[in-house]
């Protein structure tokens, strides 16, 4: 339609575009869903992903993940979950990790979770359609949805049939931090989704010996994108061997005591 605003919440016309919301399992009751995005690969989504999820369950309240990254999954392991998920009659059963973290991800339904996904867009998209309306993931006041890199089809599904309440942008500070948070931006203005601002992963490298900020890949590029986007910059993830050696070892709940994701958490949870 000519006149159409693409805001379905507020339209009592019903069109072809109209946008209908899939809902979650009969038993799940969902509070806040944040998707955690990024306009490419490799800038750490799955690590905010596990802060955000670790600070809001040492917070006191229900933390879940959906790990929409179907073909390259690593919460699981990341929080130190093994074995699979199990099922019956009523639907699937989300894993949970120590720091009571539920997870639902592809790794947890694989026989073996080296093994690689070899599917196509649809049958992608149509696992994490299923991630949310077959898993019973009970009572859960904000679920992070850890989305694959870039803007194709699941990202696209999830914008299309999770009725998010908003989403945080991953990037890097090196000098491809404007098209990253550009190409994200565009996607989620162009779906109606809310942005809540951005974090900034490997932000900075403190020395072990005197302790002294050292800007690795030079500073403020995020502020200046932030600033171009209207956008606030909600944390900043260091370089840090202990992070590193909390995602390898299966106990990222741990790093919820740096408090990296309170300044997030305070504008997601408002």
């Amino acid at each position: 339609m000519s006149d159409c605003t693409h805001d379905c919440d507020s339209c009592g016309k019903d069109c072809a575009s109209r946008i209908t919301f899939d809902k979650p399992h009969e038993l799940s009751r969902i509070g806040k869903v944040i998707g955690v995005v990024s306009g490419k690969g490799g800038v750490g989504k799955s690590l905010a992903t596990c802060l955000l999820a670790a600070q809001t369950a040492a917070s006191g309240k229900r933390a879940a993940i959906l790990d929409a990254d179907i073909t390259g999954p690593s919460i699981p392991r990341a929080l130190g979950i093994r074995g699979s998920a199990e099922g019956d009659d009523m639907g699937i059963y989300p894993r949970v990790d120590r720091n009571g973290i539920k997870v639902m991800s592809s790794n947890l339904l694989l026989e073996h979770p080296n093994d690689p996904v070899v599917w196509r867009g649809p049958m992608i998209a149509g696992m994490v359609k299923q991630f949310w309306t077959d898993v019973i993931w009970g009572d859960v006041d904000v679920m992070f949805v850890d989305m694959p890199p870039g803007t194709g089809d699941v990202p696209l599904t999830v914008f299309q049939s999770i009725k998010l309440d908003g989403i945080v942008i991953v990037t890097s500070p090196q000098e491809l931090v404007g098209m990253i948070v550009e190409k994200a931006v565009k996607m989620a203005n162009t779906m109606k989704i809310k942005i809540y601002g951005v974090i900034e992963n490997m932000s900075y490298l403190l020395c072990p010996e005197c302790g002294k900020q050292i800007d690795v890949f030079g500073s403020g590029k995020v502020d200046e994108v932030a600033t171009d986007f209207d956008l606030k910059v909600l944390a900043r993830i260091p370089i840090d061997r202990d992070i590193a050696a909390a995602m390898d070892e299966g106990d990222a709940g741990r790093l919820a005591k740096y408090q990296y994701m309170a300044t997030a958490l305070k504008e997601i949870l408002r």
